[in-house]
């Protein structure tokens, strides 16, 4: 092993071998061809004298040894980037990237003011925001794609997992909304069944609220009758503010600007808003900044309508 050396782009397309299973799949997901993914490869086994991929058929998979450097390569790269951010920033504040994954309401009422409020104080700090629903944050945080995330436990199609670190944040109401004029707008906790012939407008297919609401209306005895899904909740909030529909959102997610109406459910249900990080090395102090600002701001923000 005399003079081996570990190239972290490398070590990365190993990583994501582990999670996606082929190279085709890792090379659609960074956008680069096959052949390239397997030359990179290659050279990684050239750089460390050892044997990490089998060919069977046309199938490429991981040998003991492969496997072993996959799991570990996202600590090693964990590390290295949290070397150099310190060397970076050695005897002054926080500096470097931070990649900040956030669902959709979380952006505009967590990330986005707490970037903000950083940008002024921390110049060397450079946040990068990505907006991920809780379906996707998980895979992202666990594949090295983002450095930390806020997201919801409630999620139960992506479990969390011991290789997780949790930091509470809050918890939101999940309220039913309606068009301002609807009969039933203005009064007490709603009984969902009492809306089982309404057309319903839902978020996009497996999300963590279109599979939210289907359970929720089924465990009140109906098959919701979907009239649209749109990926964006402004464009949800227009739909009913028309008059088109009915919705089910989290009271992060209603902007006062839409004239809708919300009622609460007669057993209520709320998310807990959490943020993750990668459990191994401690975080580098421009995560630890960042979850610090949010954190702040969320002792000071309404999460009820």
């Amino acid at each position: 092993m005399a003079g081996m050396t570990l190239n972290p782009w490398r070590l990365r397309l190993l990583n994501r071998l582990e999670t996606h299973g082929t190279i085709r799949a890792v090379a659609t997901a960074l956008d680069l061809s096959p052949s390239s993914v397997s030359q990179q490869l290659a050279l990684l086994e050239t750089e460390t004298h050892t044997k990490l991929l089998e060919r069977t058929g046309r199938r490429v998979r991981l040998t003991p040894a492969g496997l072993i450097l996959a799991r570990r390569a996202q600590a090693i790269l964990d590390h290295m980037d949290a070397v150099e951010a310190e060397l970076r920033s050695f005897g002054t504040e926080p500096a470097g990237l931070v990649r900040l994954g956030a669902f959709q309401s979380a952006i505009h009422t967590l990330a986005m003011p707490a970037v903000s409020r950083l940008a002024k104080s921390y110049p060397h700090l450079e946040i990068q925001v990505l907006e991920l629903e809780p379906h996707e944050s998980l895979a992202a945080l666990r594949s090295g794609d983002v450095d930390l995330i806020v997201t919801t436990t409630d999620f139960v199609e992506t479990p969390l997992g011991p290789d997780l670190d949790l930091l509470p944040l809050t918890t939101d109401l999940i309220v039913l909304v309606l068009p301002p004029d609807h009969p039933t707008a203005g009064r007490g906790p709603a009984d969902l069944s009492a809306y089982a012939d309404e057309p319903w407008a839902f978020d996009r297919p497996q999300s963590y609220m279109a599979n939210l609401t289907t359970r929720l209306c089924r465990q009140a005895g109906f098959e919701p009758r979907v009239v649209g899904r749109f990926s964006n909740y402004s464009t949800l909030l227009r739909h009913v503010e028309a008059g088109l529909s009915v919705a089910m959102l989290p009271s992060l997610a209603v902007d006062p600007r839409y004239r809708v109406a919300t009622r609460r459910l007669v057993v209520p249900v709320t998310r807990a808003i959490t943020a993750v990080v990668r459990r191994g090395a401690p975080p580098r102090p421009a995560v630890l900044t960042v979850l610090a600002a949010l954190r702040q701001l969320e002792q000071t923000t309404v999460h009820e309508v």
